[in-house]
C-alpha cells in the first residue's frame, strides 16, 4: 500500500458564502459528492463545526464554517436535490451539520453500513475501507487536532482532504456490492433511520429507560428520576455544556433516590460538578422538591427489567434466531438486531420500532414465535 499523508491533492480553501455557491453551482444536480466535517465538543453540549470537506470529479474544497454564515447555502443541492451525499459513519457529521442541514441530506450514502450490507464486517472504520477498497494508508496523525485553530496547518489541510478523496471509489465499490446483493433498499432505508435519528434535535421524552438498575423503584422514584433527567438534558442545551458536566449519572441516581434535605446537603452531594452554580443548584433543588403527583407517575415509561427465568429463556433462544437469520442473510448479528432491541422486546413483549421496516421482513415470525 502506498502512504498518502504527502500524496493530498489541491483543495480549494472557501471562506466567502460566494464562493461555496459557486463551488456547488459548477457541480452536476445528480452528483455523488464525497462529504465530511470535522468538530470539535470538548466543552460543549452542542458540537462546533469547524470544517466541511467537499470532493466531486477530483475537485476538493475545505470549507470554512467560522470565516461566514453559511446559512442555507447546502439545502439547494444537498438538502432538496438528487444529489448523492456520500459520507462515513455520518451520525456525529450529521448532529454537527444539523444547524445548516435539518433534515440532514437529502439522499444520503453512509459507507459504514454500506460496508456491513456488503459483507466487510460491522463498523469498519474509514481508513480501513480505504486501504481494503482502494489500496490506500490514509495517516489518522490529526485525528485529535484542534481544528477550530486558524489558520490550518498544511498537514491539517491534507489529513482533511483526504478523509474525501477516497469516497468516490468507496462509493462506487460499495453501491456495486450492495446492487449484487439486492441490498440497495435496505441500505437506503437504514440510512434514512440514522438521518432522522441523528437529526433530531429534541432530548428524549423518557430517559430514565436507559437506566435499567432502576426498573426495581417505585413508581413515584421512576418519575422523579425522569425529571432530573429532563431538567439536566434542558440545562444542559440551554448552557450548551456536556450532561454530566451538570450531573454525573451516579450523582442523578443518587438524588432521585435519596433526596438532599436542604441546600447545603445539595451542594455536599454535587460537588465538583462543573457546571452546576448557584443558580442551577436552586433550580435543582425544587425541582427535587416539588411533589410527584398521579399524572407525572401515569407520564413516566416503565423502565424494562434484566429479563428474568422464561423471558432470559426467551432471550437466549431469539438471539440463536437472529444468528442463524443474520448468516443466512450473510449480515453482522448487530447490524440485524442489537441484543439489547432483544431484551426489551422479550420483556415488554411490544414489537420494538427498530424492528421495523425490512427486519419486519425476516423477523417478526420467527421472534414472536418465541415469546414467553
Amino acid at each position: 500500500m502506498q502512504q498518502d499523508t504527502q500524496l493530498a491533492p489541491e483543495a480549494a480553501l472557501i471562506d466567502r458564502r460566494e464562493a461555496l455557491q459557486d463551488w456547488l453551482a459548477a457541480l452536476p444536480a445528480d452528483a455523488s459528492l464525497g462529504f465530511d466535517t470535522e468538530f470539535m465538543r470538548r466543552n460543549t453540549f452542542y458540537p462546533q463545526l469547524a470544517l466541511i470537506q467537499m470532493g466531486w470529479n477530483g475537485r476538493y474544497a475545505l470549507v470554512d464554517p467560522t470565516a461566514f454564515d453559511i446559512g442555507d447555502a447546502l439545502q439547494p443541492l444537498l438538502g432538496k436535490g438528487q444529489a448523492v451525499t456520500v459520507m462515513h459513519s455520518a451520525s456525529e457529521d450529521l448532529e454537527a451539520l444539523s444547524p445548516l442541514l435539518p433534515h440532514g441530506p437529502h439522499h444520503l450514502f453512509d459507507t459504514q453500513i454500506a460496508a456491513a450490507f456488503a459483507g466487510l464486517g460491522p463498523g469498519i472504520s474509514y481508513r480501513a475501507l480505504v486501504a481494503e477498497l482502494a489500496g490506500a494508508e490514509l495517516d489518522k496523525g490529526e485525528t485529535r487536532s484542534d481544528w477550530l485553530q486558524r489558520p490550518l496547518t498544511p498537514s491539517q489541510r491534507a489529513y482533511a482532504t483526504l478523509d474525501v478523496v477516497y469516497l468516490k471509489p468507496v462509493h462506487e465499490q460499495l453501491a456495486e456490492r450492495l446492487a449484487q446483493r439486492n441490498r440497495t433498499a435496505w441500505h437506503a432505508e437504514d440510512c434514512e433511520r440514522l438521518k432522522q435519528r441523528a437529526c433530531y434535535r429534541e432530548g428524549d421524552p423518557q430517559p430514565q429507560r436507559a437506566f435499567r438498575s432502576a426498573s426495581d423503584w417505585s413508581p413515584e422514584q421512576r418519575a422523579l428520576l425522569r425529571r432530573v433527567l429532563l431538567w439536566r438534558d434542558q440545562t444542559a442545551r440551554a448552557l450548551d455544556r456536556p450532561r454530566p458536566w451538570l450531573l454525573e449519572d451516579g450523582a442523578v441516581m443518587s438524588l432521585a433516590q435519596h433526596r438532599p434535605a436542604s441546600a447545603s446537603e445539595l451542594d455536599q452531594r454535587t460537588r465538583g460538578q462543573r457546571a452546576l452554580r448557584s443558580p442551577q443548584r436552586q433550580e435543582l433543588l425544587d425541582v427535587l422538591n416539588r411533589p410527584v403527583d398521579a399524572e407525572e407517575v401515569a407520564a413516566t415509561a416503565a423502565i424494562p427489567e434484566v429479563p428474568q427465568g422464561e423471558a432470559k429463556r426467551a432471550l437466549s433462544a431469539m438471539k440463536d434466531c437472529v444468528d442463524r437469520v443474520a448468516t443466512e442473510l450473510d449480515l453482522p448479528a448487530g447490524l440485524l438486531c442489537p441484543r439489547k432491541v432483544l431484551e426489551e422486546y422479550v420483556v415488554t413483549t411490544q414489537w420494538p420500532d427498530f424492528l421495523e421496516g425490512w427486519r419486519h421482513e425476516v423477523l417478526h415470525d420467527p421472534l414472536t414465535r418465541l415469546l414467553p
